[in-house]
Formats: C-alpha cells, structure tokens, sequence
C-alpha cells in the first residue's frame, strides 16, 4: 500500500509491473477486485491500481458539497499528475463511471478506456430512459431518507435488495454483512456521484479515446441503460456482452476478463 498526496488530495494505491502505465479503478477494495487482473498485466504495463474514496485509506469524501464524479476523477490525477505518458484507463461500475469522466478530462493522454457496467446514472436522463433515471434517485433518496433516521439496518438491507434482489440480505453471513454495513455512508457518497449531472454525453460525443463497453445482457435495468446509452451515443466505441457473468464480471468471470482486457490493452497501448 502506498499513499500517493497531491495538494489536498490522498489516494492509497498499489502498483505493479513496468511499462505503459494502466490505472485500474473499482467501487470497491482494490485488491479483492483487481489483484487478478493486475498480475496479469504486469509483465507488459505498470499497473496502479487506486481506491476510491472511503475505500482503503483513501478517506472518505469530505468536500463541502455531495461527491461528484469529477471528484472521484481528481484521485486519477493525483496518480498521473507531473507526466505525459499515454496511459489506458478501465474501470468497474462506479470505478468505469470514474474513467469515463477521467478520460474527458485527460483528453489525448487516455490512449485507451475499458469500462465494465459503468453506473453513470445521470446519463439516464434522456427521453425513453425516464423509469431507470426515476429508479435510480428513488433509491439515492431513499438511502438518504433512512440514514437521516437513523434506520441503518433498513438502509442496508434497501441497498441490498437494490442491487442483489429482494431477500439477499438475508442470505448474508454475519460476517458477510459487517463491511457492507460499515461501508453504507459511502454508498450513499457514490450515490451522489454517479447522479450528478457533471457528466454528459455531449462531454463523451468526441472524445478521442478507443472505448469498451463491457456488461452482462440481464445485468440490472438501470446499469443495462446505461451501457445502452453510451453505445447509441458512441457506436465508434466497441461493446462487448458477457451473458451470465452478472455485474460483477472481474470476480466472478476473470478466464473471460483478463484476457479481453490484455487484447484490448495491446491494440492500443
């Protein structure tokens, strides 16, 4: 572990490997998430691998104003800051939300972006995606609703049911359930994140990067559109499906992942 501090910005990360640098970015804990894949990078591309905020010693986002993705995206900067090498981004879920925003940002740097179920929910709102952007800020305020209550079991088990279906809490070990209980404050955080405005498609329309759009076909509504949305704005961009591989594809699927993740990476870094 390494905390990286630039300005007022600390970010914990890991690297390995050497050559072309490839900055890994998830929702949660790095090394559950990317340790794999990291390993199989390594012997081509220095890897850095980050935590978002309230992941790891990362801290939690304490701004005066509710987390953004371009927050989330200044961690990135503070790993590629004082450099102009081309580097590729790939991201998970709100991580993939994160590299889309990094990447207009970075502009002619990002030489390549992988980007698995990106939760980029603002993007929802556009005509014929009106239910799933509802959906999403119901859930958003609902968290919120029950936090300020002080119902933290029912925001869990809320949060829970959201993403993994009614009754999955309940299925949960003790020891299962106690990071996500300790981590929902930060749930509610990337809520925020992946609802702000600050990213649209007009942002995403030219920028330069090869990009590809990685999901399951039955993943959740709401994540599903998103992907939809992205593509109908992008059709440059390359869209890849893995049925049955759910929303948590670099766990559950790596025999699949890693080695898409390395061609795509060789394509163009």
């Amino acid at each position: 572990m390494v905390v990286v501090r630039r300005g007022i910005v600390e970010v914990d990360m890991d690297r390995v490997g050497a050559g072309p640098p490839v900055v890994l970015i998830g929702g949660i804990a790095r090394q559950r998430l990317w340790s794999g894949l990291a390993e199989a990078l390594a012997d081509r591309y220095r890897v850095l691998m980050l935590d978002v905020h309230g992941q790891g010693a990362t801290p939690a986002w304490t701004g005066e104003h509710r987390m953004t993705l371009a927050g989330q995206a200044r961690l990135v900067h503070a790993l590629t800051a004082g450099s102009t090498e081309r580097l590729a981004l790939v991201g998970h879920s709100l991580g993939a939300a994160v590299a889309l925003r990094a990447a207009v940002e970075l502009d002619e740097r990002v030489a390549a972006v992988v980007a698995f179920e990106p939760t980029a929910f603002a993007l929802l709102d556009t005509p014929g995606r009106e239910e799933s952007w509802a959906a999403v800020r119901a859930e958003r305020d609902r968290l919120r609703a029950r936090l300020a209550a002080g119902e933290r079991e029912e925001a869990v088990r809320g949060s829970s049911d959201f993403w993994l279906g009614p009754g999955s809490w309940d299925r949960f070990t003790p020891e299962e359930r106690a990071p996500i209980e300790d981590g929902i404050e930060h749930r509610l955080a990337e809520w925020d994140a992946v609802t702000d405005p600050g990213l649209t498609l007009a942002d995403l329309a030219t920028g330069p990067a090869p990009t590809m759009l990685v999901s399951d076909p039955e993943t959740l509504r709401p994540v599903r559109e998103v992907t939809e949305v992205l593509a109908e704005a992008r059709p440059d961009w390359t869209r890849v499906d893995l049925p049955g591989a759910g929303h948590w594809a670099p766990l559950t699927r790596p025999d699949l992942v890693h080695p898409l993740v390395r061609g795509y990476l060789e394509e163009h870094l």
